[in-house]
């Protein structure tokens, strides 16, 4: 593992059975994540970008272990994740912690907002009054006030207060890592604002490292240093948040920057950028899954997998256009 990072991942791979008949065998494998590596640093953001179905909360919770890969590695902190005993894997968990998409589904509706908050901790060996202390000074940290919201129930709060509530249970650990599965695509726009300032400032005060994901380009654009975009279970470009949105270089990021919405009238689009369906993750298309839905389509794109070409220092992208075999043709963007 590198020195520098804290986060990383080599060739993360997870196939999901298909399975039908009497005796339940498997008929066919879905592909979500293939061949996925990443690097996270301390104190970094990490922005994972894609359309929906592309392996994004798959990778998630490879990371987490809280699915098993395939194949693959995943270091963590110096330590390979995937060979720790039960025991040290309790204690990596406290350093990593999730907040999930549906603010409402992830909170137990049986539990009182301090008791969801103060359960890790519990969990953990703290003592109760410890627990209900740190709970209740994270809780006004976030925004909520514990003499207010405290007692309350997940199903009297709005969505954005019940996302400061997970936000809350997953800081309660003391984390060095953040994974943000969609955190605010639920939310409306203003409430996704402060969302958003709460996490950037949480992140500022608490010296945190965050693997941000999202379908949102404003939204990964405002909060990540370095950008990953997945298309159907593999990366095919990567990035500083800054060089994607300004150079963006394969026909698949080109596509997604072009069909973010724009208040600029003379922006109008007069044609879709990107046409037809994602292909179907059972089957996907040999080569670069791509080429389907590419306009810069080529012979060679059916043939391999394109490897990932550094085009600029740190800017990396998986497509034959950039290729010494090309001449390093660049496509219009």
């Amino acid at each position: 593992m590198s020195a520098a990072s804290l986060l990383q991942t080599r060739g993360l791979q997870k196939h999901f059975p298909l399975r039908a008949g009497v005796l339940r065998r498997t008929q066919a494998w879905v592909r979500a994540v293939d061949d996925v590596s990443l690097d996270v640093k301390p104190g970094e953001t990490l922005g994972i970008v894609g359309e929906s179905g592309c392996g994004k909360s798959t990778l998630a919770r490879l990371i987490l272990r809280l699915v098993e890969p395939d194949a693959g590695s995943i270091w963590f902190d110096g330590e390979d994740v995937l060979r720790v005993l039960p025991s040290r894997l309790k204690r990596l968990r406290r350093d990593m912690q999730l907040v999930f998409q549906d603010p409402y589904a992830s909170l137990n509706p049986r539990l009182t907002i301090e008791d969801a908050v103060a359960f890790s901790l519990l969990v953990h060996g703290a003592r109760r009054a410890d627990a209900r202390d740190k709970t209740r000074a994270l809780l006004g940290r976030v925004g909520l006030d514990p003499h207010l919201y405290g007692r309350r129930y997940p199903h009297e709060l709005s969505g954005g207060q019940r996302q400061r509530v997970n936000i809350a249970r997953a800081l309660v650990l003391d984390p060095k890592l953040l994974v943000l599965d969609e955190p605010v695509s639920a939310l409306d726009k203003s409430v996704q604002a402060q969302v958003l300032n709460l996490l950037l400032e949480l992140k500022a005060d608490r010296a945190l490292t965050y693997v941000f994901i999202s379908h949102d380009l404003n939204v990964i654009e405002y909060v990540s240093d370095r950008v990953l975009v997945m298309y159907l279970g593999q990366v095919v470009e990567s990035g500083t948040a800054d060089a994607l949105a300004e150079a963006s270089k394969h026909p698949y990021t080109q596509a997604l920057f072009a069909s973010a919405p724009s208040m600029d009238p003379d922006r109008r689009m007069e044609r879709p950028p990107i046409t037809g369906d994602p292909p179907n993750p059972i089957n996907p298309p040999s080569g670069c899954r791509f080429r389907t839905r590419c306009a810069f389509a080529m012979p060679q794109c059916a043939e391999a997998v394109p490897p990932a070409v550094a085009v600029a220092a740190g800017h990396h992208v998986a497509c034959y256009l950039y290729g010494e075999a090309t001449g390093g043709a660049l496509p219009p963007r």
